[in-house]
C-alpha cells in the first residue's frame, strides 16, 4: 500500500493505473475509521482492479462553531486498518495541498437538497462537501465511488452532482453498519461518555418506533414525529426529525409508499444523526 501527499504523486499513480487498463474505486473519508468505512473499502476492494481511498479532514464542511478542531484523528491506526482490508493508496493531503493560499472555487448543489434536513443548521456543510468531492473525483477519476447510507443526504447530493456534471462515476451506496444494539456506527460516537453512549441508542429506537407505526397504517407524518419526540426528548436535543420522499428530501404531511425517516439528535457534545427507509 502506497501513501501519498501530494497531488503529483497522486495524479502519476492514477495515470499509470488508467494506461494499464485498470478500473479504480475511490472511497473519500475524513478517517478515524470504523467498520462502516471499511465496508466501502471491502466492496471496492471486490469489484475494482485499484482501490483509492483519500483520509482528509475538510475544514470547508465545518462551521465556526463546530468540532473541526476535535474532530478525532488517528493516521497510524487508519493505515493499519485499509492495508489489512486491501487498499492500494492512500491519500492523505496537507489543507494547503487541498487549497493553496486564494483558493475561492466552489462546487454546489443549490435547491431543497442541501436546505433541508441538516442544511438548516449546517448551512455550510454541503458547499464544503461538494467542492472537495469534486476536486477528488477529478484527481482520481475513479469509475465508482462509494459512500455509505449513514449520510444519505450527503449521497443524495453527490449524486445529483455526478449526474449534473456529467461525471462519468458510478456512484455506488452501501447500508448503514450498526453496534449489535442499532447505533449507528460514527466517528463521533468517540466523543459519548458511557452514559451518553446509552442515550444515544434512542436514535435508532425512536427510527424503529416509526417503522412500527408507519407499519401499522399511520399516514400522518405529524403524528409519527410527535411519538419519535417524546422518545427521544429526555435523552437528547433534537435537531431534527424528518419524513420526507427518499429522492427529493422533500418532507411529506401524508405517508404512501417508501419515504425517509431521519432525524440528528445532540447527545453531550456528539451531534448525532440516523436515518432509515420505510
Amino acid at each position: 500500500m502506497q501513501v501519498v501527499t501530494k497531488v503529483s504523486d497522486l495524479r502519476e499513480y492514477v495515470k499509470k493505473a488508467k494506461r494499464g487498463g485498470k478500473t479504480i474505486g475511490f472511497v473519500p473519508t475524513m478517517g478515524y475509521f470504523h467498520q462502516g468505512h471499511l465496508s466501502l473499502m471491502q466492496k471496492a476492494r471486490k469489484v475494482c482492479d485499484e482501490v483509492i481511498i483519500s483520509i482528509f479532514v475538510n475544514p470547508l464542511q465545518f462551521g465556526p462553531n463546530e468540532d473541526l478542531k476535535d474532530y478525532p484523528q488517528d493516521m497510524g491506526e487508519d493505515l493499519k486498518k485499509a492495508k489489512k482490508v486491501g487498499v492500494d493508496l492512500v491519500f492523505a493531503p496537507q489543507i494547503k495541498e487541498m487549497y493553496p493560499e486564494g483558493f475561492s472555487t466552489y462546487v454546489e448543489v443549490s435547491g431543497n437538497l442541501t436546505s433541508t434536513l441538516c442544511g438548516r443548521s449546517r448551512p455550510l456543510f454541503f458547499k464544503g462537501v461538494t467542492t472537495v468531492v469534486a476536486k477528488l473525483f477529478e484527481l482520481v477519476r475513479p469509475d465508482k465511488a462509494f459512500f455509505g447510507q449513514k449520510d444519505y443526504q450527503q449521497l443524495k447530493v453527490i449524486e445529483k452532482m455526478v449526474k449534473e456534471l456529467n461525471m462519468d462515476i458510478e456512484i455506488v451506496s452501501l447500508p448503514i453498519v450498526r453496534e449489535k444494539d442499532g447505533l449507528a456506527l460514527s466517528s463521533r460516537n468517540t466523543y459519548l461518555n458511557k452514559e451518553e453512549r446509552k442515550r444515544a441508542l434512542v436514535l435508532y429506537n425512536s427510527l424503529s418506533l416509526a417503522k412500527e407505526l408507519i407499519k401499522s397504517g399511520e399516514e400522518k407524518a405529524r403524528k409519527v414525529k410527535k411519538e419519535m419526540e417524546k422518545l427521544i426528548k429526555p435523552k437528547g436535543e433534537i435537531d431534527y426529525i424528518a419524513i420526507a420522499n427518499p429522492e427529493t428530501l422533500k418532507e411529506v404531511e401524508g405517508i404512501k409508499g417508501k419515504v425517509l425517516v431521519a432525524l440528528a439528535v445532540k447527545i453531550g457534545k456528539a451531534r448525532l444523526i440516523d436515518n432509515m427507509i420505510i
